[in-house]
């Protein structure tokens, strides 16, 4: 194991950090490269690997996929969360991206369905269970790998920067799909082409696990590591955060309710809600593109904000604008006018991305070094498998019965009216206490 620094609390070198950032942010990136890639193609994956004669059908399968891909989160964060209290961030850091990637590229080489039948939805769940497992705890310990690197500096702002990577694995997914649904003859891309950015999944992975062997573990975890063998302390980091830390838990998962569902409309839904109103499936991915293109100026902007005035403001500032816009949103995108529906859908991630920041620093800060990846892990994935994931089968499910995608605005606009009561009432400590927050983070690397 790496030996910490002659001084903790001193700034890391440039090339450091560096280093440290791009490595983290990478795996972030294949995470959601793989969400976005699945949710955009989704059409062309219910073609491939469902029966064909019910394309509803078909579809709602393929969103169980992304379910599933989500129930397995928590359990996949039962294991790996401890891990990463036990035998270290920068350990865990290298399982997830093997993980996510290996079910990515397993759908790339999967058989149709016409070639062996029902084998090949079964093996495209499974594909994405093993996503699953790997992203359940890849967001969370990434964060809590910079956090612990930064020493409790700019917390808000280095939340706003990793999440901008989400856009940017969103971007490359959209990007490709689009540039090969157009640049491809014929229906080669329905056919076969689309295969060829899920395989891309491999170099990148490649790419990643080499960058962070390469770099140090957080001193923090170091420190916790080196108490433990001294005083002979078992660690248990799942009772633990299970018996003291629940209440927490509860907070971050209602404090981030609304925009779990925003991101996973952005990043799944928002291409299906434009083909369903009739746009191109063409002009669809270009107003997704668009979105992942501004969606990193607010993440970085609410970040900077929220260490300067607090999260408060910022968050009640966004779901406050969500309240107001989630429904006109909606409204927009069934008005025929490609126009006004891409602005619509571009307002919405500004927004979404505003409050991202202080929810990223919610879910892992507010727990103390020995639980935090553990207590990060069930938090963030508890609440992402049961709002966020399941907010495709939702609005599928209210588009059969309404007509119309107006009535998933409304399921949204309730869920950040919770969030908003808990900022108000129920806001973290790790929010309410930014300096002490940093000054305890400092502290415990310095001891």
């Amino acid at each position: 194991m790496s030996q910490l620094p002659h001084d903790p609390s001193a700034p890391m070198p440039p090339a450091v950090r560096r280093r440290i950032f791009m490595s983290t942010m990478l795996g972030n990136v294949v995470e959601y490269y793989d969400f976005t890639l699945y949710g955009t193609l989704a059409a062309i994956i219910s073609a491939q690997f469902f029966p064909s004669g019910d394309a509803t059908a078909a579809l709602l399968a393929v969103y169980i996929g992304v379910v599933l891909s989500y129930a397995i989160r928590p359990i996949g964060g039962l294991i790996l969360g401890p891990l990463g209290d036990l035998k270290g961030r920068k350990f865990v850091l290298i399982l997830t991206i093997a993980l996510m990637s290996i079910g990515t590229a397993g759908i790339g080489v999967l058989p149709s369905y016409a070639a062996i039948g029902l084998a090949a939805p079964a093996i495209l769940l499974l594909s994405r269970l093993v996503q699953g497992v790997g992203a359940s705890v890849e967001y969370t310990t990434a964060a809590n790998f910079l956090f612990e690197h930064e020493q409790g500096r700019r917390p808000n702002f280095v939340a706003g920067v990793l999440n901008s990577t989400c856009s940017v694995g969103s971007f490359l997914a959209a990007g490709l799909a689009y540039v090969m649904s157009v640049a491809m003859p014929g229906h080669a891309f329905a056919d076969w082409g689309w295969r060829i950015p899920f395989l891309l999944s491999i170099p990148i992975a490649l790419i990643g696990v080499y960058m962070r062997n390469h770099v140090t573990e957080t001193p923090e975890f170091q420190e916790i590591l080196r108490e433990a063998e001294q005083e002979k302390v078992k660690q248990t980091p799942l009772r633990t955060a299970l018996r003291y830390h629940w209440a927490d838990m509860l907070k971050a998962i209602g404090l981030g309710a609304g925009q779990r569902i925003g991101s996973y409309t952005i990043q799944a839904y928002f291409v299906t809600a434009l083909i369903t109103a009739g746009f191109p499936a063409s002009q669809a991915l270009l107003a997704s593109m668009l979105t992942y293109v501004v969606g990193p100026i607010t993440s970085v902007w609410g970040g900077q904000l929220a260490d300067r005035f607090g999260a408060r403001p910022v968050l009640l500032t966004g779901y406050g604008l969500f309240v107001v816009l989630t429904v006109p949103t909606f409204f927009a995108i069934g008005e025929k006018s490609i126009v006004l529906a891409t602005a619509a859908v571009v307002v919405f991630t500004l927004i979404n991305n505003l409050v991202a920041a202080p929810l990223s620093v919610a879910y892992v800060l507010s727990f103390p070094p020995e639980v935090r990846a553990t207590a990060s892990a069930l938090n963030f994935n508890i609440g992402t498998s049961l709002v966020g994931s399941t907010a495709g089968l939702v609005a599928v499910w209210l588009f059969s019965i309404t007509g119309s995608n107006v009535s998933f605005g409304w399921y949204m606009t309730v869920a950040c009216l919770v969030s908003i009561l808990v900022t108000v009432f129920a806001l973290p400590k790790a929010l309410e206490h930014r300096k002490a927050m940093r000054g305890t983070a400092t502290a415990a690397v310095a001891k």
